[in-house]
């Protein structure tokens, strides 16, 4: 009887310099239900631009004051192509916001508060010396916590054609797929910068808990703010996480077992992002990407 082996994955290219793509998005004829007659797996993912470009605009901050801690020319390399990726990342879920005002869909309250978690909550306290030090660390920790998370979601939109076949708007899920991509891409700097820093496996699992528990009442919360504030809905549907037993398994959404299984394997001592997503499948897209082509001429 034969064996049936797995798959041999291709092997992975090396020495990428990563850049930031200076990408442009025409929202003008995007609906606010980009994912046809489903406002609620439409909201489950647009909590992302309410989170993004205050997150990632604090990662850029956090990372530009870790720089001069590294002593390794390719891993400061690496770290300076992470910031500059973020920065076009925030900027890009910046604009839909905008979009979604000039849609009567206001999201500033809610922006407000989450940038009260990363501006405040997370910000620099004033600290000086051993304590600013360890402070900075600490946040390292939660951003590379919180990229093994991005890494994993950017895997899955590359992959997600169960929203191709629900006729998703095409400008959408270019965004989504051209940022997944970059995670995907780049998804190994937060984890290095943390073990080169620091590394401690304590520091790892807390960061972890305390990510979970972050993004996991973020996102509760922001599906229920955009289900009662959208105009079309108006609040006839409440929000919520429950309803990812549906579009997780429709493919709609990230599915929470797949998530879970990702933390699981974070948790492991020997865990490598490298072994999350595809670089090769990424950079394929990021050629074929029409807003990275666009950037290019």
């Amino acid at each position: 009887m034969s064996v049936q082996r797995p798959p041999v994955r291709p092997p992975e290219p090396e020495n990428i310099v990563l850049r930031a793509r200076d990408v442009r998005f025409d929202w003008s004829d995007v609906p606010l239900h980009w994912i046809p007659r489903d406002p609620v797996a439409t909201h489950l993912i647009n909590v992302l631009h309410m989170l993004l470009p205050a997150g990632e605009e604090w990662f850029v901050k956090v990372f530009k004051e870790a720089v001069p801690y590294i002593r390794d020319d390719r891993l400061r390399e690496d770290v300076l192509g992470f910031i500059g990726q973020e920065a076009m990342h925030a900027a890009s879920h910046d604009a839909v916001l905008d979009h979604f005002v000039e849609q009567g869909l206001d999201v500033r309250p809610f922006v407000r508060q989450v940038e009260f978690v990363f501006e405040d909550l997370l910000g620099d306290r004033g600290l000086e010396g051993e304590r600013r030090r360890a402070w900075l660390f600490e946040r390292i920790a939660l951003i590379a916590a919180i990229e093994h998370f991005t890494g994993v979601l950017g895997d899955w939109i590359l992959n997600a054609r169960a929203l191709d076949k629900a006729g998703a708007h095409p400008m959408m899920l270019d965004l989504l797929r051209w940022h997944g991509a970059e995670e995907v891409e780049h998804r190994h700097v937060a984890h290095e910068l943390f073990m080169h820093l620091d590394g401690s496996y304590g520091a790892r699992l807390r960061a972890m808990g305390e990510t979970i528990t972050m993004l996991g009442a973020l996102w509760h919360r922001g599906h229920r703010f955009l289900m009662a504030r959208d105009p079309i809905v108006r609040g006839r549907i409440k929000g919520g996480l429950r309803h990812l037993r549906r579009t997780g398994p429709a493919g709609l959404t990230p599915d929470g077992r797949m998530v879970g299984a990702s933390v699981v394997r974070y948790l492991k001592r020997s865990y490598s992002p490298l072994n999350e997503g595809s670089t090769s499948q990424a950079l394929a897209y990021l050629a074929s990407s029409p807003a990275a082509r666009a950037a290019q001429r």
